[in-house]
Protein backbone atom coordinates (compact mmCIF):
# COMPACT_ATOMS: atom_id res chain seq x y z
CA UNK A 1 0.00 0.00 0.00
CA UNK A 2 1.33 3.45 -0.89
CA UNK A 3 2.61 5.73 1.88
CA UNK A 4 1.73 9.42 1.97
CA UNK A 5 4.33 11.92 3.15
CA UNK A 6 2.60 15.02 4.46
CA UNK A 7 3.77 18.53 5.27
CA UNK A 8 4.78 18.26 8.95
CA UNK A 9 4.01 20.80 11.68
CA UNK A 10 7.53 21.75 12.73
CA UNK A 11 6.47 24.25 15.39
CA UNK A 12 3.35 24.85 17.49
CA UNK A 13 2.46 27.99 15.49
CA UNK A 14 3.18 26.59 12.03
CA UNK A 15 0.18 26.45 9.68
CA UNK A 16 2.07 26.30 6.39
CA UNK A 17 5.61 26.35 5.05
CA UNK A 18 7.76 26.57 1.95
CA UNK A 19 9.05 23.37 0.41
CA UNK A 20 12.53 24.74 -0.14
CA UNK A 21 14.31 21.75 -1.71
CA UNK A 22 13.89 18.09 -2.56
CA UNK A 23 16.89 15.88 -1.85
CA UNK A 24 15.38 12.94 -3.75
CA UNK A 25 13.77 12.43 -7.14
CA UNK A 26 10.93 10.27 -8.36
CA UNK A 27 12.17 6.70 -8.66
CA UNK A 28 14.73 6.99 -5.85
CA UNK A 29 14.76 4.34 -3.14
CA UNK A 30 14.66 5.70 0.42
CA UNK A 31 14.93 4.17 3.87
CA UNK A 32 13.18 5.22 7.06
CA UNK A 33 15.07 8.15 8.55
CA UNK A 34 16.63 9.33 5.27
CA UNK A 35 16.46 13.10 4.83
CA UNK A 36 14.34 13.69 1.74
CA UNK A 37 13.44 17.41 1.77
CA UNK A 38 14.06 20.79 3.39
CA UNK A 39 11.14 22.85 4.69
CA UNK A 40 11.39 26.57 5.37
CA UNK A 41 9.20 27.71 8.25
CA UNK A 42 8.72 31.14 9.79
CA UNK A 43 11.61 30.32 12.16
CA UNK A 44 14.19 28.19 10.36
CA UNK A 45 14.91 25.67 7.63
CA UNK A 46 14.25 22.12 8.84
CA UNK A 47 14.87 18.68 7.37
CA UNK A 48 12.10 16.17 6.62
CA UNK A 49 12.82 12.47 7.04
CA UNK A 50 11.18 9.52 5.33
CA UNK A 51 8.78 7.74 7.65
CA UNK A 52 9.18 4.32 6.02
CA UNK A 53 11.11 2.39 3.41
CA UNK A 54 10.00 2.66 -0.19
CA UNK A 55 10.45 4.17 -3.63
CA UNK A 56 9.55 7.78 -4.35
CA UNK A 57 6.58 7.35 -6.68
CA UNK A 58 5.16 10.88 -6.75
CA UNK A 59 6.56 14.27 -5.79
CA UNK A 60 3.29 16.16 -5.45
CA UNK A 61 4.67 19.58 -4.45
CA UNK A 62 7.51 21.10 -6.49
CA UNK A 63 10.60 22.58 -4.86
CA UNK A 64 10.15 26.29 -4.17
CA UNK A 65 6.40 26.06 -3.52
CA UNK A 66 5.27 28.46 -0.80
CA UNK A 67 2.29 28.30 1.59
CA UNK A 68 2.01 24.51 1.62
CA UNK A 69 -0.51 23.76 4.37
CA UNK A 70 0.36 21.46 7.24
CA UNK A 71 -0.89 17.90 6.51
CA UNK A 72 -1.03 18.45 2.73
CA UNK A 73 0.44 15.48 0.85
CA UNK A 74 3.83 16.44 -0.56
CA UNK A 75 4.98 13.03 -1.82
CA UNK A 76 3.95 9.39 -2.08
CA UNK A 77 6.15 6.33 -1.53
CA UNK A 78 5.57 2.96 -3.13
CA UNK A 79 6.15 0.00 -0.81
CA UNK A 80 7.95 -3.20 -1.75
CA UNK A 81 6.12 -5.02 -4.51
CA UNK A 82 4.21 -1.96 -5.73
CA UNK A 83 4.74 -0.52 -9.17
CA UNK A 84 5.51 3.20 -8.66
CA UNK A 85 4.28 3.99 -12.17
CA UNK A 86 0.83 2.65 -11.32
CA UNK A 87 0.28 5.03 -8.40
CA UNK A 88 -1.72 8.21 -8.72
CA UNK A 89 -2.09 10.93 -6.14
CA UNK A 90 -5.83 10.82 -6.62
CA UNK A 91 -5.80 7.17 -5.48
CA UNK A 92 -4.88 8.34 -1.97
CA UNK A 93 -7.36 9.97 0.41
CA UNK A 94 -7.73 13.67 -0.33
CA UNK A 95 -5.97 16.14 1.94
CA UNK A 96 -7.49 19.32 3.34
CA UNK A 97 -7.15 22.23 0.97
CA UNK A 98 -6.07 25.71 1.95
CA UNK A 99 -8.33 28.73 1.30
CA UNK A 100 -6.03 30.00 -1.45
CA UNK A 101 -5.31 26.67 -3.14
CA UNK A 102 -8.22 24.41 -4.13
CA UNK A 103 -7.75 20.66 -3.67
CA UNK A 104 -6.99 19.55 -7.22
CA UNK A 105 -5.12 16.80 -9.02
CA UNK A 106 -1.38 17.17 -8.44
CA UNK A 107 0.67 18.75 -11.23
CA UNK A 108 3.71 17.18 -12.79
CA UNK A 109 6.79 18.26 -10.81
CA UNK A 110 8.18 21.62 -11.84
CA UNK A 111 11.47 23.24 -10.98
CA UNK A 112 11.34 26.69 -9.42
CA UNK A 113 13.08 29.27 -11.60
CA UNK A 114 13.14 33.04 -12.02
CA UNK A 115 10.24 34.41 -14.01
CA UNK A 116 11.08 35.26 -17.60
CA UNK A 117 10.77 39.00 -18.11
CA UNK A 118 11.09 39.22 -21.88
CA UNK A 119 10.52 37.14 -24.98
CA UNK A 120 14.24 36.60 -25.37
CA UNK A 121 14.53 35.05 -21.90
CA UNK A 122 11.43 32.84 -22.14
CA UNK A 123 11.97 29.08 -22.47
CA UNK A 124 11.79 27.65 -25.97
CA UNK A 125 8.34 26.07 -26.47
CA UNK A 126 7.06 24.50 -29.67
CA UNK A 127 4.08 26.26 -31.23
CA UNK A 128 1.97 23.15 -30.78
CA UNK A 129 2.69 23.29 -27.04
CA UNK A 130 1.89 26.96 -26.55
CA UNK A 131 -1.02 27.64 -24.23
CA UNK A 132 -4.01 29.33 -25.77
CA UNK A 133 -5.48 32.44 -24.19
CA UNK A 134 -9.02 31.53 -23.23
CA UNK A 135 -12.12 33.60 -22.54
CA UNK A 136 -12.76 34.45 -18.88
CA UNK A 137 -14.22 31.59 -16.87
CA UNK A 138 -17.88 31.60 -16.08
CA UNK A 139 -18.76 32.81 -12.60
CA UNK A 140 -18.25 30.00 -10.08
CA UNK A 141 -16.19 27.84 -12.45
CA UNK A 142 -13.14 26.13 -10.92
CA UNK A 143 -9.72 27.15 -12.13
CA UNK A 144 -6.85 24.67 -11.85
CA UNK A 145 -3.28 25.92 -11.45
CA UNK A 146 -0.16 24.69 -9.73
CA UNK A 147 0.96 26.59 -6.60
CA UNK A 148 4.12 27.74 -8.40
CA UNK A 149 2.07 29.05 -11.33
CA UNK A 150 -0.21 30.92 -8.96
CA UNK A 151 2.73 32.52 -7.17
CA UNK A 152 4.43 33.69 -10.39
CA UNK A 153 1.14 35.02 -11.76
CA UNK A 154 0.42 36.93 -8.54
CA UNK A 155 3.90 38.49 -8.54
CA UNK A 156 3.27 39.76 -12.09
CA UNK A 157 -0.41 40.79 -11.63
CA UNK A 158 -1.42 38.28 -14.31
CA UNK A 159 -5.03 36.98 -14.09
CA UNK A 160 -5.20 33.22 -14.42
CA UNK A 161 -8.68 33.17 -15.94
CA UNK A 162 -7.21 34.42 -19.21
CA UNK A 163 -4.97 31.38 -19.73
CA UNK A 164 -5.65 27.79 -20.77
CA UNK A 165 -3.27 25.37 -19.09
CA UNK A 166 -1.26 22.65 -20.80
CA UNK A 167 -0.69 20.57 -17.67
CA UNK A 168 -2.57 17.45 -16.54
CA UNK A 169 -6.35 17.88 -16.81
CA UNK A 170 -5.85 21.36 -18.24
CA UNK A 171 -4.03 22.67 -15.18
CA UNK A 172 -2.06 25.89 -15.61
CA UNK A 173 1.64 25.31 -14.98
CA UNK A 174 4.74 27.49 -14.79
CA UNK A 175 5.51 27.25 -18.52
CA UNK A 176 2.03 28.60 -19.35
CA UNK A 177 2.59 31.63 -17.14
CA UNK A 178 6.07 32.32 -18.55
CA UNK A 179 4.78 32.13 -22.12
CA UNK A 180 1.90 34.49 -21.33
CA UNK A 181 4.32 36.96 -19.76
CA UNK A 182 6.58 36.81 -22.81
CA UNK A 183 3.69 37.40 -25.24
CA UNK A 184 1.69 40.31 -23.83
CA UNK A 185 -0.01 40.91 -27.19
CA UNK A 186 -1.93 37.64 -26.77
CA UNK A 187 -3.37 38.48 -23.36
CA UNK A 188 -7.01 39.15 -22.82
CA UNK A 189 -8.23 42.73 -22.57
CA UNK A 190 -8.56 42.33 -18.81
CA UNK A 191 -4.99 41.07 -18.47
CA UNK A 192 -3.74 44.00 -20.52
CA UNK A 193 -5.70 46.43 -18.38
CA UNK A 194 -4.25 44.93 -15.21
CA UNK A 195 -0.71 45.20 -16.56
CA UNK A 196 -1.32 48.79 -17.63
CA UNK A 197 -2.57 49.62 -14.15
CA UNK A 198 0.48 47.93 -12.61
CA UNK A 199 2.79 49.85 -14.94
CA UNK A 200 1.11 53.11 -13.98
CA UNK A 201 1.48 52.46 -10.25
CA UNK A 202 5.05 51.17 -10.57
CA UNK A 203 6.07 54.30 -12.50
CA UNK A 204 5.78 56.15 -9.19
CA UNK A 205 8.96 54.43 -8.02
CA UNK A 206 12.48 55.08 -9.23
CA UNK A 207 13.77 52.79 -11.95
CA UNK A 208 16.48 51.44 -9.64
CA UNK A 209 14.06 50.54 -6.81
CA UNK A 210 14.27 46.99 -5.51
CA UNK A 211 11.35 44.63 -4.79
CA UNK A 212 11.86 41.61 -2.52
CA UNK A 213 9.00 39.08 -2.12
CA UNK A 214 8.05 38.25 1.46
CA UNK A 215 9.75 35.25 3.00
CA UNK A 216 7.74 32.92 5.23
CA UNK A 217 9.45 34.50 8.24
CA UNK A 218 8.69 38.07 7.20
CA UNK A 219 5.06 37.19 6.45
CA UNK A 220 4.64 35.57 9.88
CA UNK A 221 6.25 38.51 11.67
CA UNK A 222 3.93 40.91 9.85
CA UNK A 223 0.84 38.85 10.69
CA UNK A 224 1.66 38.31 14.36
CA UNK A 225 2.75 41.86 15.15
CA UNK A 226 -0.17 43.41 13.27
CA UNK A 227 -2.45 41.16 15.32
CA UNK A 228 -0.64 42.26 18.48
CA UNK A 229 -0.98 46.00 17.82
CA UNK A 230 -4.60 45.67 16.70
CA UNK A 231 -5.82 43.43 19.51
CA UNK A 232 -3.62 44.14 22.54
CA UNK A 233 -4.12 47.61 24.10
CA UNK A 234 -0.46 48.55 24.57
CA UNK A 235 0.73 51.01 27.18
CA UNK A 236 4.32 51.95 27.93
CA UNK A 237 6.37 52.59 31.07
CA UNK A 238 9.95 53.89 30.87
CA UNK A 239 12.47 54.03 33.69
CA UNK A 240 16.17 54.91 33.93
CA UNK A 241 18.53 52.49 35.69
CA UNK A 242 22.03 53.42 36.86
CA UNK A 243 24.26 50.49 35.93
CA UNK A 244 27.74 51.41 37.20
CA UNK A 245 27.47 48.84 40.01
CA UNK A 246 26.19 46.23 37.54
CA UNK A 247 29.11 46.88 35.16
CA UNK A 248 31.60 46.56 38.01
CA UNK A 249 30.01 43.29 39.18
CA UNK A 250 30.03 41.95 35.63
CA UNK A 251 33.71 42.77 35.25
CA UNK A 252 34.58 40.96 38.47
CA UNK A 253 32.50 37.89 37.55
CA UNK A 254 34.08 37.62 34.10
CA UNK A 255 37.55 37.86 35.61
CA UNK A 256 36.72 34.95 37.91
CA UNK A 257 34.70 32.89 35.41
CA UNK A 258 36.14 29.73 33.85
CA UNK A 259 37.36 29.74 30.26
CA UNK A 260 34.57 30.00 27.72
CA UNK A 261 32.15 31.83 30.04
CA UNK A 262 31.50 35.50 29.38
CA UNK A 263 28.55 37.18 31.05
CA UNK A 264 26.96 40.07 29.16
CA UNK A 265 24.85 42.96 30.39
CA UNK A 266 21.90 41.34 28.62
CA UNK A 267 22.42 38.13 30.62
CA UNK A 268 22.12 40.15 33.80
CA UNK A 269 19.00 41.90 32.44
CA UNK A 270 17.46 38.47 31.75
CA UNK A 271 18.27 37.32 35.28
CA UNK A 272 16.83 40.51 36.85
CA UNK A 273 13.66 40.27 34.71
CA UNK A 274 13.09 36.66 35.81
CA UNK A 275 13.45 37.53 39.48
CA UNK A 276 11.13 40.51 39.07
CA UNK A 277 8.55 38.18 37.47
CA UNK A 278 8.79 35.90 40.50
CA UNK A 279 8.29 38.83 42.87
CA UNK A 280 5.45 40.36 40.83
CA UNK A 281 3.91 37.21 39.30
CA UNK A 282 0.82 38.86 37.87
CA UNK A 283 2.97 40.39 35.11
CA UNK A 284 4.01 36.89 34.04
CA UNK A 285 0.81 36.14 32.17
CA UNK A 286 -1.19 36.26 28.94
CA UNK A 287 -4.74 37.17 27.96
CA UNK A 288 -7.22 34.51 26.82
CA UNK A 289 -10.86 34.84 25.81
CA UNK A 290 -12.20 33.45 29.08
CA UNK A 291 -9.55 34.70 31.49
CA UNK A 292 -5.89 35.48 32.09
CA UNK A 293 -3.32 32.70 32.32
CA UNK A 294 -0.41 33.13 34.74
CA UNK A 295 2.80 31.12 34.48
CA UNK A 296 4.75 29.51 37.29
CA UNK A 297 8.10 29.80 35.51
CA UNK A 298 9.95 32.74 34.00
CA UNK A 299 10.41 31.39 30.47
CA UNK A 300 12.07 34.37 28.84
CA UNK A 301 12.32 34.91 25.09
CA UNK A 302 15.35 36.81 23.82
CA UNK A 303 14.88 38.66 20.54
CA UNK A 304 17.63 37.76 18.04
CA UNK A 305 17.99 39.66 14.77
CA UNK A 306 18.84 37.44 11.82
CA UNK A 307 18.98 37.98 8.09
CA UNK A 308 15.47 38.67 6.87
CA UNK A 309 13.75 38.92 10.22
CA UNK A 310 13.67 38.22 13.94
CA UNK A 311 13.33 35.11 16.07
CA UNK A 312 12.72 34.76 19.80
CA UNK A 313 14.26 31.59 21.28
CA UNK A 314 13.33 30.82 24.88
CA UNK A 315 15.49 30.34 27.95
CA UNK A 316 13.32 28.13 30.18
CA UNK A 317 12.94 28.48 33.96
CA UNK A 318 15.36 31.38 34.20
CA UNK A 319 14.54 31.85 37.89
CA UNK A 320 16.44 28.61 38.61
CA UNK A 321 19.53 29.44 36.53
CA UNK A 322 22.73 31.23 37.45
CA UNK A 323 24.34 33.88 35.26
CA UNK A 324 26.92 31.48 33.80
CA UNK A 325 24.19 29.07 32.66
CA UNK A 326 22.08 31.94 31.27
CA UNK A 327 25.10 33.24 29.35
CA UNK A 328 25.87 29.80 27.87
CA UNK A 329 22.27 29.15 26.79
CA UNK A 330 21.85 32.64 25.39
CA UNK A 331 25.00 32.29 23.28
CA UNK A 332 23.97 28.84 22.02
CA UNK A 333 20.42 29.93 21.10
CA UNK A 334 21.59 33.08 19.34
CA UNK A 335 24.10 31.07 17.32
CA UNK A 336 21.47 28.50 16.30
CA UNK A 337 19.07 31.28 15.35
CA UNK A 338 21.60 32.96 13.08
CA UNK A 339 22.57 29.77 11.26
CA UNK A 340 18.95 28.61 10.94
CA UNK A 341 19.32 25.47 13.06
CA UNK A 342 16.99 26.26 15.96
CA UNK A 343 14.98 23.16 16.90
CA UNK A 344 11.21 23.78 17.23
CA UNK A 345 11.25 23.32 21.00
CA UNK A 346 13.74 26.19 21.31
CA UNK A 347 11.16 28.81 20.34
CA UNK A 348 7.98 27.19 21.67
CA UNK A 349 6.27 28.91 24.57
CA UNK A 350 7.75 31.78 26.53
CA UNK A 351 6.02 33.99 29.08
CA UNK A 352 7.95 37.27 28.67
CA UNK A 353 10.27 38.77 26.04
CA UNK A 354 13.37 40.99 26.19
CA UNK A 355 14.45 43.00 23.15
CA UNK A 356 17.83 44.73 23.48
CA UNK A 357 19.02 47.30 20.93
CA UNK A 358 21.64 48.83 23.21
CA UNK A 359 24.48 47.35 21.15
CA UNK A 360 23.29 49.51 18.24
CA UNK A 361 23.47 52.68 20.29
CA UNK A 362 19.69 53.04 20.62
CA UNK A 363 18.96 55.07 23.71
CA UNK A 364 15.28 54.23 24.14
CA UNK A 365 12.50 52.49 22.20
CA UNK A 366 9.14 50.79 22.68
CA UNK A 367 8.75 47.20 21.47
CA UNK A 368 5.62 45.47 20.16
CA UNK A 369 4.33 42.72 22.49
CA UNK A 370 5.13 39.18 21.35
CA UNK A 371 1.67 37.54 21.34
CA UNK A 372 0.15 35.91 23.31
CA UNK A 373 2.45 37.22 26.05
CA UNK A 374 1.36 40.08 28.27
CA UNK A 375 4.53 42.20 28.21
CA UNK A 376 7.90 42.84 26.57
CA UNK A 377 10.90 44.81 27.89
CA UNK A 378 12.85 47.06 25.49
CA UNK A 379 16.43 47.72 26.62
CA UNK A 380 18.47 50.70 25.42
CA UNK A 381 22.17 51.49 25.53
CA UNK A 382 24.01 52.29 28.72
CA UNK A 383 25.53 55.76 28.42
CA UNK A 384 27.01 58.39 30.70
CA UNK A 385 24.48 61.04 31.67
CA UNK A 386 24.29 63.83 34.20
CA UNK A 387 22.35 62.83 37.33
CA UNK A 388 21.55 64.56 40.59
CA UNK A 389 22.75 62.80 43.75
CA UNK A 390 22.23 64.28 47.20
CA UNK A 391 21.46 67.63 45.62
CA UNK A 392 24.65 67.69 43.57
CA UNK A 393 25.27 67.12 39.88
CA UNK A 394 27.16 63.91 39.06
CA UNK A 395 27.86 61.56 36.14
CA UNK A 396 26.48 58.01 36.02
CA UNK A 397 26.10 55.27 33.42
CA UNK A 398 22.36 55.13 32.77
CA UNK A 399 20.31 52.58 30.83
CA UNK A 400 16.71 53.36 29.82
CA UNK A 401 14.26 50.47 29.66
CA UNK A 402 10.64 50.53 28.47
CA UNK A 403 7.97 48.01 29.40
CA UNK A 404 5.26 47.50 26.77
CA UNK A 405 2.29 45.88 28.53
CA UNK A 406 -1.08 44.51 27.47
CA UNK A 407 -3.58 46.47 29.57
CA UNK A 408 -5.94 43.49 29.54
CA UNK A 409 -3.39 41.60 31.67
CA UNK A 410 -1.22 44.24 33.34
CA UNK A 411 -2.67 47.39 34.90
CA UNK A 412 -0.59 50.57 35.06
CA UNK A 413 0.15 50.33 38.78
CA UNK A 414 1.10 46.66 38.44
CA UNK A 415 3.47 47.44 35.58
CA UNK A 416 5.02 50.26 37.59
CA UNK A 417 5.51 47.94 40.57
CA UNK A 418 7.32 45.43 38.34
CA UNK A 419 9.55 48.17 36.93
CA UNK A 420 10.52 49.33 40.43
CA UNK A 421 11.54 45.78 41.40
CA UNK A 422 13.49 45.36 38.17
CA UNK A 423 15.28 48.70 38.67
CA UNK A 424 16.21 47.71 42.23
CA UNK A 425 17.80 44.47 41.02
CA UNK A 426 19.72 46.16 38.20
CA UNK A 427 21.06 48.92 40.45
CA UNK A 428 21.94 46.45 43.24
CA UNK A 429 23.18 43.41 41.32
CA UNK A 430 24.19 41.55 44.47
CA UNK A 431 20.44 41.21 45.18
CA UNK A 432 19.89 39.22 41.98
CA UNK A 433 22.43 36.65 43.14
CA UNK A 434 20.49 35.82 46.31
Amino acid sequence: MSIEIKMPALSPTMTDGTLARWLVSEGDEVRSGDVIAEIETDKATMEVEAIDDGIVAIIAVPAGTENVAVNDVIAVLAEDGEDPASLRLTDAPSTPSTPSTPSTPAPAPEQAAPVASSASSAPAIQASQAPQIAPSLAKGARLFASPLARRIAAQNDLPLDGITGTGPNGRIIKADIELALSQPQTMTAQAGANQAQAATSSSYYAADSRFVPHSAMRRTIATRLTESKQNAPHFYLTIDCEIDALLAARKTMNEMAPDGVKISVNDMVVRAAAQALMQVPDVNGSYEADGCRYFADADICIAVAIEGGLVTPVIKQVQHKGLAEIAAQSKQLAGQARDGSLPPEAYAGGSFTISNLGMFGIREFAAVINPPQGAILAVGAGEQRPVVKNGELAIATVMSVTLSADHRVVDGALGAQWMQVFKGLIENPVAMLL
